[in-house]
């Protein structure tokens, strides 16, 4: 266990994983605090940053090859860039409950459903968190 196999990574690789860690714990926060509150927003733009820099730097990453350079994941990042700009003009527009589904639905998919795929063994991140 230690930060030496993503260290040693491309350096997309840390980014997009520091973003990534970020985004979950500020999603936590956002989902257990108070909504509509100027912490909430302003937390909600340090979030959305995060996420596309999470999605941005995807494509940067190959480890995983199944259609050219590209893998399924890719896609999942371009769901990110639709949805989590789409995400705030709801909530600008006051519909919320389409912000709130949407936004659970880019932490589930994007943070908690990938970030498990990120801990199968062979992924840098296994062996991080695992050991070698």
């Amino acid at each position: 266990m230690g930060l030496a196999p993503l260290l040693d990574a491309a350096p997309a690789i840390p980014i997009h994983a520091v973003a990534a860690m970020a985004a979950f714990g500020i999603s936590v926060v956002q989902l257990a605090a108070p909504k509509g509150t100027l912490p909430h927003r302003m937390l909600g733009w340090i979030w959305v940053g995060l996420m596309l820099s999470v999605a941005v730097s995807s494509f940067w990453i190959h480890q995983i090859r199944l259609v050219g350079p590209w893998s399924p994941i890719h896609l999942l990042s371009i769901f990110v860039l639709i949805t989590v700009p789409l995400a705030v003009w709801r909530a600008h527009q006051h519909r919320v409950a389409d912000h709130r589904r949407i936004m659970i639905s880019v932490f589930c998919g994007a943070l908690v459903i990938a970030g498990l795929f990120t801990l199968l063994p062979g992924r840098i991140m296994h062996a991080v968190v695992f050991g070698p």
